[in-house]
């Protein structure tokens, strides 16, 4: 093999290909492969992969029984995000007001004076009875600007401090259905509902250099490798995010294999929509655009989340988009120009009315169809709707954490008994013949994608016997699962070189210390990542 090439082989192994190899008796399974300048050169057994590798000059391992499957892909991330908004104090798990003052306070005596008080992950229920309140927290942080982000990233808190700093003085008009919420008198209360109004509050803070972001990125994409992740969709993509990826990939510190999804907001004008198309082919070797994410409603905790009936609150009947001819056009947009589109929608009736615009779309003969995002509640029609739509289930089971055994979580008591049991109906949704695809949706919820594929089959606290099962008709087996977080969602975006290990296939590969399809779903978070490879780069290696 010439200097130039790189290659390397591993034997002892066991192989989930994803391919008919994986039907054959055990005897005859492929216990090895090779790859070669990060393509998957040859598949067989030890004495063949051994022969093949000398006759290339190729490095051999012996993986000594660990299981080689091909790459995570995780469908649903905001890793550049989550660089910024994980900064400052993680109030997950936090279940009082006194508890985040103290956890606030606590940083605040660990920071300069002017710093400002950054913290991620805040849970709504603590604020319940009084309402999220920024005046609540002031004191312990005095005089300090506080801006908090909730663990759905859909909704901001700041104190009076912060919003001075942000010019946030009373309500204000968005093109899309964000909140600046105000007391009887008008004054702003602190909760910021959206990401138009909440981007406001955090343009305010202090930022990071370039070069820091784009350092903190890299280093992101390496937490991901440590958990066999490989790859991920980017939901929140813009031309900041284009750059830093740019940037990592001609310093070859990109460790990861990116598609980015332009970031369409509801006031983005024709001219916008003509920009990010004119650069919809801007690809690096292991990053990608072309592809992008709209929204069509909120979240079900601030009844935002479009539902065919209101929820327990009397929310749940306004669209995000004040004009829904306006998603349709922009939607027709993006398809036309050969775009992959991915919607958010969380309610039952968004998902339907968002079916109803895909469905009028013409065919695009050799791309791949679009995808829902999230779907958390699905009514029956709507799960019928997806039979034969072609249309991609996105969809984060993971989610189902916060939710409590006797339905008091306010996600359950919004929707009430009868709709929380149609929560993450993955089992039905793949029954449908939709394409079912999971993704952690990070920073709102953990990236490890083993921790993803537990819940998506046990549908409980992995690791604890006496947990709650959720919805146990809903369970996947650990070979859908796997095939959720590989396999399809390479389908799902057109690429028959992914998603599976077979001659001609990308060496993006995870190898686990066993077979993560049989082990259960209770041992999967814990089951360790020997090794992760990115187009057949060692990008992370159990030390």
């Amino acid at each position: 093999m010439t200097p130039e090439h790189t290659g390397f082989a591993f034997i002892g192994a066991k192989l989930r290909t994803n391919t008919e190899l994986d039907q054959l008796a055990a005897e005859d399974q492929p216990t090895g492969l090779l790859y070669i300048d990060g393509r998957i050169v040859a598949i067989g057994n030890d004495d063949e992969i051994n022969t093949a590798a000398d006759e290339a000059g190729v490095e051999v391992r012996n993986l000594g029984g660990a299981t080689i499957t091909p790459g995570l892909f995780d469908s649903h991330t905001h890793p550049n995000w989550a660089a910024e908004v994980t900064a400052g104090v993680d109030l997950g798990g936090l279940d009082s007001i006194a508890a985040i003052r103290a956890a606030l306070a606590a940083e605040h005596e660990t920071l300069p004076e002017g710093a400002w008080l950054r913290g991620w992950n805040l849970e709504y229920e603590p604020f319940e009875e009084s309402g999220m309140l920024g005046s609540l927290l002031e004191d312990a942080a005095p005089g300090r600007p506080i801006a908090l982000i909730c663990y759905d990233l859909h909704t901001a808190l700041g104190t009076a401090p912060a919003l001075a700093a942000a010019g946030i003085d009373a309500a204000r008009e968005f093109d899309d259905s964000s909140e600046i919420v105000v007391d009887e008198a008008g004054v702003p209360t602190g909760e910021l509902r959206e990401p138009s109004a909440y981007q406001l509050l955090f343009a305010a803070a202090p930022k990071a250099s370039e070069a820091e972001q784009r350092d903190a990125l890299r280093d992101m994409f390496r937490k991901l490798a440590a958990t066999g992740l490989t790859g991920g969709a980017i939901m929140d993509g813009n031309e900041p995010t284009v750059e830093l990826l740019a940037q990592l990939d001609q310093r070859g510190e990109l460790d990861h294999r990116v598609t980015v999804h332009h970031w369409h907001g509801v006031g983005d004008t024709d001219e916008d929509i003509a920009r990010v198309i004119a650069g919809k082919d801007r690809a690096g070797k292991l990053w990608q655009t072309g592809a992008i994410k709209l929204f069509s409603d909120g979240v079900i905790d601030t009844g935002t989340a479009w539902l065919h009936e209101v929820d327990a609150m009397g929310d749940g009947r306004a669209a995000f988009w004040p004009s829904w001819e306006r998603f349709e056009h922009v939607v027709r947009s993006y398809h036309d120009a050969g775009m992959l589109i991915a919607t958010h929608a969380v309610g039952d009736y968004a998902v339907s009315r968002v079916l109803q615009v895909y469905a009028a779309l013409p065919e695009r003969e050799g791309l791949p169809f679009h995808s829902i995002e999230h779907l958390e509640v699905l009514a029956d029609d709507d799960v019928e709707a997806l039979r034969g739509s072609g249309v991609t289930a996105s969809m984060q089971p993971l989610h189902m954490q916060w939710r409590e055994a006797e339905g008091s979580d306010n996600w359950a008591i919004r929707l009430g008994e009868e709709r929380a049991a149609t929560g993450y109906r993955v089992r039905d949704a793949l029954n449908a013949g939709a394409r079912l695809v999971l993704g952690s949706d990070w920073p709102v919820a953990q990236y490890d994608p083993r921790l993803g594929m537990a819940w998506a089959r046990g549908r409980h606290t992995p690791g604890d016997s006496s947990a709650h099962v959720f919805e146990p008709e809903q369970q996947l087996t650990g070979e859908e699962a796997l095939l959720a977080y590989t396999l399809w969602p390479a389908l799902a975006r057109g690429h028959e070189e992914r998603g599976k290990l077979a001659v001609g296939a990308d060496a993006d590969l995870t190898i686990w210390a066993s077979d993560p399809v049989l082990a259960s779903a209770d041992e999967l978070p814990t089951l360790p990542i020997v090794m992760t490879v990115v187009d057949g780069r060692i990008v992370h290696e159990l030390g």
